[in-house]
């Protein structure tokens, strides 16, 4: 089953793991949408502001390459997208954010993308 993926914190730096997690879900033939600050593209796709607050429909999954200390003024935009659930790679976990998420149904995964897909866990 194919899982529309939101990438937050997506960025069109070869060294960044957000971008490598791109590349893996096109590979695994999972849609994806780049959601970053900065501008740019990757692997075909346009990487929408995180600062207009994109609407994006049929969520399933949104990964985070974002730090906690970034994702607060973020809470309520992740939130409104109504994800299936939401990955915490490593160096995102946040406590706050995942107690949200769970209130609203939101399965939580502490987790690594790149591990997941590769293991069959995606």
């Amino acid at each position: 089953m194919k899982k529309k993926t939101v990438i937050i914190g997506a960025s069109n730096n070869p060294g960044r793991y957000a971008q490598i997690a791109a590349r893996m879900l096109k590979e695994y033939e999972h849609p994806i949408v780049p959601v970053g600050i900065h501008g740019g593209e990757i692997y075909g796709e346009t990487i929408l502001d995180m600062k207009v607050k994109p609407t994006i429909p049929e969520v399933d999954t949104i990964t985070l390459y974002l730090s906690p200390k970034n994702q607060i003024e973020w809470y309520d935009y992740f939130l409104s997208l109504n994800p299936n659930r939401i990955i915490f790679n490593p160096g995102t976990e946040n406590d706050e954010l995942i107690t949200k998420a769970k209130e609203k149904n939101i399965e939580t995964v502490i987790g690594c993308t790149l591990v997941m897909l590769r293991t069959g866990q995606y």
